[in-house]
């Protein structure tokens, strides 16, 4: 499955699918940004030193009022729009990818053994993940946060994998139970491979290629669990910078006529999630033969 990716088909398909090409964008524009957000920003926000009451609820560049280098203006601690939602992408991505990493580890291999060795550990493995998926992940990740005495970005990422490995375990162990009896696999056993070489060498490999599909998807659904737990002020403390927050605070001077406050990192969040899913889309198609492009 790795060498396709390689094959000037999947090249072809890719640089001839716009949406491909805009999610793209979008999606590495926004890791660039949270990689080099202390060198792009034109300010730390959360460095005492540099943030000022004085620069209070300022607006944007183009507008009456507004001042450099608050280019998209400034909220009711001072700090710059453009810099704090640099930094929050920072947050956005390192709950997003550490979600993706431990629940995404933890579920295939679950998934995959479950698979393989049914019985028993298929059974208890299924029944613990149906337990999990009847409740919202949302409200779980909020259980999870009220129990934990500590806050912060490594404490709301265990709160989200605690139910996020399921849609990985599940859908690994849909894909083994369809490739273990393909004929490569019974030649396998047949030439006495052990169950350790089996599993890595012949199933995961090719009973992975749908988790990729479960990856993006749940990137973008990761981002905006996070966002939404910030924004219910259960998430990262306020010393944290993150999309949500900036929303939540910013939703009580709507009225007041300042809308950049929430404007601008809600627009970061929908273009984030909106590239996240477009490569989704593209991706779901390249790796189902079955749907017609």
């Amino acid at each position: 499955m790795t060498k396709r990716f390689f094959k000037s088909e999947i090249l072809h398909n890719f640089f001839h699918d716009p949406s491909a090409l805009v999610g793209s964008f979008l999606l590495v524009v926004s890791i660039l940004a949270a990689i080099f957000a202390p060198l792009i920003a034109p300010q730390n926000p959360y460095d005492l030193e540099k943030v000022s009451l004085e620069h209070f609820l300022k607006p944007p560049i183009w507008m009456e009022g507004g001042e450099g280098p608050f280019l998209l203006g400034t909220d009711d601690q001072g700090r710059g729009i453009l810099s704090t939602i640099l930094y929050g992408c920072r947050t956005s991505m390192t709950v997003g990818f550490g979600v993706v990493l431990i629940a995404g580890t933890f579920g295939v291999t679950m998934g995959l053994l479950a698979g393989y060795y049914g019985g028993l550990l298929d059974s208890l493995t299924m029944r613990l993940a149906d337990t999990f998926f009847s409740f919202s992940t949302t409200l779980m990740a909020i259980l999870m946060l009220g129990l934990f005495k500590e806050r912060g970005v490594l404490v709301v990422i265990i709160a989200i994998c605690i139910a996020d490995w399921v849609r990985y375990a599940r859908t690994m162990r849909g894909s083994v139970l369809e490739v273990k009896e393909e004929v490569y696999i019974m030649a396998a056993k047949a030439t006495g491979s052990g169950d350790f070489r089996l599993l890595l060498r012949h199933l995961l490999p090719n009973a992975i290629p749908p988790i990729f599909v479960v990856i993006a998807v749940d990137l973008a659904v990761v981002i905006m669990l996070e966002a939404t737990l910030s924004f219910l002020g259960v998430g990262v403390p306020l010393t944290e910078p993150s999309l949500g927050m900036m929303i939540s605070i910013g939703k009580d001077y709507v009225y007041a006529g300042m809308w950049w406050l929430v404007v601008f990192p809600g627009a970061a969040l929908v273009l984030l999630v909106v590239g996240i899913n477009l490569f989704a889309d593209w991706l779901r198609e390249e790796l189902n033969p079955k749907i017609q492009r």
